[in-house]
């Protein structure tokens, strides 16, 4: 057995030495390029999913990259030893795993047995340097999706060609099962030139699943999916999957003509009634991972000061805010009462209860906090308070909404400016300095309520073995009062809804947060296929699309 530790041992982690190279991955084939790949039969059976958009950035443990596309993608793509089940409960992938257990209770140590036909898409085994290469970037770098458990990682060692992993905790951690998912190419990103923000920028560069890329065209909007000739288990029903960008009229004028099978969008109001019309159209919703939240964060020098906060928190609308985010559509029904666990998961409590909005409040706390009425302005020693708010670029609802809180804020005399970086330098560069004063950002869930309240709220450790220390969560927040709950409930000393029932109301005091509602996208589905479903809790609608058939063809 040997430790994964700095230069890392080709033979035992590749298995091959074909399978280790230093090159960068392979540009991805542009759709004039690609390669025809034949299927049997006389005619491709296909199903055609229309969605909102294909943008790239497809990396699922960057919140740069969350998006459905990024979800679907990358549950096809992307080998996991848990995915979840129908009930949101993390299940072994036999097609991936021979098994996955605790093996030692001191030190708390996981052993993962990878099956040894298990192989990327150019031949090269899915083996321990994979769980190495993600360790690495989850505890270092910023901007990730749950990092605090691979944060508890000690170490990572292997034998047997790297198809037997053993993942040794500096403590207990119950919800291992969370870690490890859409496990990436090691062999061809770790030395590959670039930074983390360039994994998956673009495409795949290579894949481990039922299905391969046979193009991913951007600009044209559309990615096609076909069964893969090199997968392990048994193929796809389908010969081909093919997701393709659409505006709202367009897709349901597909749906109704049977050029596309099925439909997945942000709808509002007028959106659910479109498709509605359409003659033996189904519609169901399906919650993302993903709750939008406003964050205050003490890591600006203007918010540092508790009451400044809670006179922002009291100057905000929050209903009004759910209404302009979800425009009376699916998400309409998914209010985020909760600071951790998603409205849709098992285990939602509704914690917060009414609206945030206080006038009065507002300006007693600024009066407090040594803020005087100057006008119709706030002003601390001749200086206004002005207000940065940031959100994605682009992307939506978070931009909206960012804009409505400075209208909001504006009528209560406070000034503000709305800043759209790109969400790479948002989350990567800008949410870890101190220029930010409110973020319009999503809360990710990644299927662990303990390590999702760490991660968010949690103070930021020393990493192991004198690594880069761990970034900080998004909001700059560290509050030692909470954190020995916060680690107990990482750890299993304590039940987590305990630790909530106890943390979730400090939270509210220190006014850091206010969530808002759970994005919930509409699918819309022809009569024509079948399998095509919400799928499970996390995984998105294409999760069960090797299970998909058409019933017309």
């Amino acid at each position: 057995m040997r430790r994964l530790g700095g230069v890392l041992a080709a033979a035992v982690l590749c298995g091959t030495a074909a399978a280790c190279t230093n090159a960068p991955p392979p540009p991805l084939v542009p759709k004039s390029e690609a390669p025809v790949i034949t299927t049997t039969g006389p005619k491709v059976t296909e199903i055609v999913v229309g969605v909102d958009d294909v943008a790239g950035g497809y990396n699922p443990h960057a919140l740069a990259a969350q998006s459905p596309i990024t979800t679907a993608l990358s549950s096809l793509l992307l080998p996991s030893p848990f995915r979840p089940g129908n009930d949101g409960a993390p299940q072994l992938d036999r097609n991936l795993m021979v098994s996955a257990k605790v093996t030692k209770a001191e030190p708390f140590t996981v052993t993962y047995t990878i099956r040894k036909d298990a192989s990327w898409s150019d031949s090269a085994p899915i083996a321990a340097e994979d769980f190495y290469y993600l360790w690495q970037r989850m505890r270092a770098e910023p901007g990730v999706v749950d990092p605090a458990g691979y944060r508890l990682v000690n170490n990572i060692s292997a034998r047997e060609g790297g198809k037997v992993v053993e993942v040794t905790f500096g403590k207990p951690f119950p919800g291992w099962r969370s870690l490890f998912s859409n496990l990436l190419p090691a062999h061809l990103l770790k030395d590959a030139p670039g930074t983390w923000s360039n994994v998956l920028a673009t495409g795949f560069p290579a894949t481990a699943g039922p299905f391969q890329v046979r193009s991913l065209d951007e600009p044209r909007g559309e990615v096609v999916l076909e069964r893969s000739d090199r997968y392990w288990e048994v193929p796809t029903t389908l010969d081909r999957v093919v997701i393709r960008r659409a505006t709202h009229s367009a897709m349901a004028e597909s749906l109704s003509k049977g050029d596309n099978q099925a439909a997945l969008l942000r709808a509002d109001a007028a959106d659910v009634n479109l498709l509605k019309e359409i003659e033996k159209v189904t519609t169901k919703p399906v919650p993302r991972n993903e709750v939008v939240q406003v964050l205050l964060r003490p890591a600006s020098e203007r918010l540092a000061d508790v009451k400044t906060r809670k006179a922002i928190v009291a100057a905000l609308d929050r209903d009004a805010l759910i209404a302009s985010g979800t425009q009376s559509g699916p998400s309409a029904s998914f209010r985020a009462d909760s600071y951790v666990v998603p409205p849709s998961r098992a285990g939602f409590v509704k914690t917060i209860n009414g609206n945030t909005l206080d006038a009065a409040a507002s300006e007693r706390l600024l009066t407090e906090a040594g803020y005087s009425k100057a006008g119709t302005e706030w002003q601390k020693a001749g200086k206004a308070l002005k207000l940065r708010i940031a959100a994605p670029e682009k992307v939506e609802p978070y931009v909206g909404i960012a804009n409505r809180i400075k209208v909001q804020l504006k009528e209560r005399g406070i000034d503000s400016e709305v800043v759209t970086p790109s969400a790479e330098d948002l989350f990567s560069t800008q949410l870890t300095e101190k220029d930010i004063d409110i973020a319009v950002v999503p809360r990710v869930d990644a299927g662990d309520t303990a390590a999702a309240l760490a991660s968010e709220f949690g103070c930021a450790g020393d990493a192991p073995d004198g690594a880069t220390p761990s970034p900080q969560n998004a909001a700059g927040f560290c509050d030692p009062a909470i954190q020995a709950d916060i680690d107990a409930a990482l750890n299993g000393k304590v039940l987590v809804s305990d630790v909530l029932a106890r943390v979730e109301p400090l939270i509210a005091a220190q006014a850091v947060s206010v969530p808002l509602f759970q994005v919930v996208d509409l699918l819309g589905v022809l009569p024509t296929v079948s399998g095509v479903d919400t799928g499970a809790p996390l995984a998105g609608v294409l999760s069960g699309a090797p299970e998909w058939r058409r019933l017309d063809k």
